[in-house]
């Protein structure tokens, strides 16, 4: 394991295989998965932790595993990725995002990881005056209190369609949100 950030309560790191069971369970909760068009699978987790694992290889950040560390225990992920893999007005850019297992809501800690990703991306990564975006569906009101509570600011004109959404799901209608580092 390779530490990347750290924080009072919690450690970001790079990926490793037997993380997968772990993030598997948080991919399949319904709670956690409510705002994205399904939970994923174990093989989709293995997946995805693999595109995060390669991503880091290639640009030195990725959506990191967070662990608890009282209990050394896997609770999500956040971290930063390119968005390049669909086309809107603010693309390409990079995010910030985030996925917190439900049974760890309401402690804050989505807000302390992508807090420390920002000055990690500002002091480590050289990315101060970088403009970083992020984005969810326009109900997913527990994202939008924490890019508020991590000081990001809605573009009010900046609302969009998600193009892999169906255009008639309620999850369709996305609000984007920025901050410069």
């Amino acid at each position: 394991m390779d530490q990347i950030i750290e924080t009072k309560r919690l450690i970001l790191k790079t990926w490793e295989a037997h993380d997968i069971d772990q993030m598997s369970k948080i991919n399949a909760d319904l709670q956690v998965m409510e705002y994205y068009p399904k939970a994923l699978t174990k093989d989709e987790t293995a997946a995805m932790i693999a595109r995060f694992h390669q991503y880091y290889l290639q640009f030195g950040y990725t959506f990191y595993p967070v662990i608890l560390k009282e209990r050394k225990e896997l609770i999500g992920f956040t971290g930063l990725l390119k968005v390049d893999y669909f086309k809107a007005h603010f693309t390409p850019s990079i995010e910030i995002g985030w996925r917190i297992a439900s049974k760890h809501w309401g402690n804050g800690y989505a807000p302390e990881a992508a807090s420390a990703v920002f000055e990690h991306a500002k002091e480590m990564l050289h990315m101060k005056g970088q403009e970083i975006v992020s984005f969810t569906a326009k109900v997913n009101k527990k994202s939008i209190r924490v890019m508020e509570k991590i000081g990001m600011e809605q573009d009010l004109s900046g609302g969009f369609n998600h193009p892999n959404v169906d255009k008639r799901s309620f999850l369709s209608e996305h609000v984007l949100y920025r901050k410069q580092l």
